[in-house]
């Protein structure tokens, strides 16, 4: 065996013994929605932990051990920092110095529907300045098939190291469900995929270290495509039962008794709800990053498109039955005070990216309605260049208003009164199931 392959059989030797023992620094570059709860399962486990955060602000909250994550609390994170366990920099000086580095940085889409990965290709280039040998790097931001081996290694392969002998690479997908009670990082299976064996290898054993179970899989590229079809599974599936709600609609049908029969077959059946849209960060973007990418393959990807189409209607269709119900009370859109009861994308939360609670909104805004709204979890909205701010919900607010629009169904709502004091509600979410009163149902 020559000096170099010594060398490099050390290297994964070591870095697989700091693997085992806890002894591995780790890095997660990101510090979201996705890179916070992970540095702090890693920090909880008892690794050393450097969280890297380029937003000098949000930086500066955390190491005061303010958290602007719903899912990681200011308490736990202000213990994990007092205990020494986690660190947070502005700047990825401390790369040269860490054993795994997680990258969790967005990846919007531009207004084209391609995708941008320019965070990613900026943590890359951080990293290859500072990045020594015998180094896992893991991508976690979610993105089309082909970016770690098209984009990411050669990005790193810039610092003159290569991939698969001088460092490891793989990909992961993150599954993190903001606001979920039950599945956390720790008990929801991670999928792992790296560009050769030891790749694959040393991920499953970084993530088995924090996660109970973790799934390998034959490549970086598999675990890329896994993640876009789960999305795009609840997508198509959404849309399916959106457009049976407008079929309902026009046969006179309640879509969610519809929906609630089919659900008692035993098999073959998964129920998914209708609504005014879809929202949130992944199942808006991650079909279109598959769609992108298949086109560039010259692949036509319709039903992935339809899917899109008909949810993205959603918002549109919704500001319809409101105006249908304000024509029904003789009453047009221009001058009609409109109190919507949540603007988050899904409940329990405050992030609002991609609501259609604020495209309905906006639509509603831009032909004349009175817009106000009440959302315990976000205080200020501001969509379209108007802002609003939430309401208190006092019995005047409720009775003032001519329809109350229910958009997100957020959990602690005194919803019967709510009902009691509107003179006419259009929900949007079931949340009114079963009770009494003024009520139209999507």
């Amino acid at each position: 065996m020559d000096k170099t392959r010594i060398i490099l059989y050390t290297l994964a030797v070591e870095l697989d013994w700091k693997i085992r023992e806890k002894t591995a620094r780790v890095g997660v570059v990101g510090l979201g929605y996705v890179g916070l709860p992970l540095a702090a399962a890693f920090a909880r486990r008892g690794f050393q932990v450097t969280g890297i955060e380029i937003d000098a602000r949000r930086a500066a909250s955390l190491r005061k051990g303010r958290s602007y994550i719903e899912d990681v609390s200011s308490k736990e994170l202000s213990a994990l920092i007092k205990r020494g366990v986690l660190t947070i920099e502005d700047d990825a000086s401390a790369v040269g110095k860490l054993d795994a580095i997680l990258i969790c940085v967005q990846t919007p889409l531009r207004k084209t529907k391609e995708p941008d990965i320019s965070n990613i290709v900026s943590a890359c280039r951080a990293v290859a300045k500072k990045m020594k040998r015998g180094t896992i790097v893991i991508l976690e931001s979610t993105t089309y098939p082909g970016t770690t081996q098209e984009a990411v290694r050669p990005e790193l392969e810039k610092s003159g190291l290569k991939a698969g002998k001088d460092f490891w690479l793989a990909f992961s997908p993150e599954r993190v469900d903001p606001g979920n009670k039950l599945w956390k990082i720790e008990n929801t299976p991670k999928v792992v995929g790296g560009i050769d064996a030891r790749s694959t290898a040393f991920a499953v054993g970084l993530y088995s270290a924090v996660i109970s179970r973790v799934v390998p899989v034959s490549s970086a590229t598999t675990a890329e495509l896994v993640k876009l079809l789960e999305n795009t599974f609840r997508s198509v599936n959404i849309a399916l039962v959106n457009e049976l709600a407008q079929i309902c609609d026009r046969l006179g049908l309640d879509v969610w008794e519809v929906v609630a029969a089919a659900a008692t077959k035993p098999f073959g059946f998964m129920p998914f709800w209708p609504g005014p849209g879809i929202g949130g960060h992944c199942i808006p973007k991650d079909p279109q990053l598959l769609a992108w990418k298949m086109k560039s393959l010259n692949f036509e990807p319709r039903f992935i498109e339809l899917a899109s189409t008909v949810n993205g209607q959603m918002p549109l269709y919704a500001a319809g039955r409101v105006a249908r119900l304000l024509n029904a009370d003789a009453k047009s859109v221009k001058g009609a005070r409109v109190l919507v009861l949540g603007v988050a994308y899904k409940p329990g939360v405050g992030d609002c990216r991609d609501s259609p609670s604020l495209d309905v909104m906006h639509l509603l805004a831009e032909d004349g309605a009175k817009i106000s709204y009440h959302d315990p979890y976000v205080p200020r909205v501001a969509v379209g260049g108007r802002a609003w701010s939430s309401r208190r919900l006092t019995d005047a607010v409720v009775r003032a208003a001519d329809c109350v629009l229910i958009l997100t169904a957020h959990p602690g709502l005194d919803y019967p009164r709510i009902v009691r004091l509107s003179r006419r509600v259009f929900d949007a979410r079931n949340a009114v199931a079963g009770l009494k009163g003024r009520i139209e149902r999507l």
